[in-house]
């Protein structure tokens, strides 16, 4: 006996709300043709589901067994769908980018190539990079160093030299550029000295006057503002970039990407 997915969708329904006319309601049919669906789902399964008031209904034993297995069967099933509608559609690739980072020249050259291939551009956090890959929302991610990069393939790209924000009433927004030794004393914003959600929210503390920040130089042009002004520090080692994928995943359209990207983004970056 092939368990109807649709009389299953009713039956959940008429459990929670432990009424055929409320379950009506929410399903937008008529109550008679409910309670007829659940008839004929009993009698399907040949047991008893639901005990009938005339008030209300309450579940059998075998009901509430139904009640609990349901969820996970319809689950099942929608994933199912989900997953030939996605195999029916044009192939499709997930570039996940950092803050500040442009993959643009990389996406216009592969689609060139790949017309038929769909992409999709995903924004990542400062603290979800390696695991945007890890967990399967990205295929492909523009990344900075550092991140974990366990289990994960990394292609250098190019680097960026790192600035200083500053807001601009501070005694050193005057300087054209400065070293880590005019530095000394501040209040630099990263990881031990204050955990930030977002970029946003570590310049708005830079702007209040809470401490100063050393980013790479294009979140700082990318996050622009006019209460804030950014420096060249001369003697920090530039951040390395890269695109990363699992080791798992270096097949197919990913290699492909992968091939053209590297190229377009080493020449956006020399």
């Amino acid at each position: 006996m092939d368990l109807d997915l649709r009389k299953l969708r009713y039956f959940t329904a008429v459990a929670q709300h432990e009424h055929f006319g409320r379950a009506a309601r929410q399903l937008h049919i008529a109550q008679p043709v409910l309670s007829r669906q659940i008839r004929a789902l009993e009698e399907e399964l040949g047991c008893a589901l639901l005990v009938r008031t005339t008030r209300s209904v309450r579940l059998t034993p075998a009901g509430r067994q139904l009640y609990e297995d349901a969820p996970g069967v319809l689950a099942a099933a929608q994933a199912a769908t989900r997953r030939v509608h996605g195999a029916a559609r044009t192939a499709r690739l997930v570039v996940g980018f950092a803050p500040g980072l442009s993959v643009s020249p990389a996406v216009r050259a592969f689609t060139r190539t790949h017309p038929d291939i769909e992409i999709e551009l995903l924004h990542l956090n400062w603290y979800e990079k390696g695991e945007a890959l890890r967990d399967g929302r990205a295929d492909v991610g523009f990344l900075r160093h550092p991140f974990d990069a366990e289990g994960i393939h990394t292609i250098p790209v190019g680097s960026e030299p790192k600035v200083v924000c500053l807001p601009t009433t501070h005694p050193l927004a005057s300087r054209r550029r400065l070293t880590l030794a005019a530095l000394d004393g501040e209040t630099i914003l990263d990881f031990q000295a204050r955990r930030t959600a977002t970029v946003e929210e570590k310049l708005e503390l830079v702007a209040v006057g809470q401490g100063i920040a050393l980013l790479p130089r294009s979140i700082a042009r990318s996050y622009s503002r006019p209460d804030l002004v950014h420096r060249p520090v001369t003697d920090v080692p530039p951040t390395e970039i890269c695109l990363a994928v699992l080791e798992a995943r270096r097949d197919g359209h990913v290699n492909d990407f992968l091939t053209t990207a590297a190229h377009a983004l080493a020449e956006h970056h020399a």
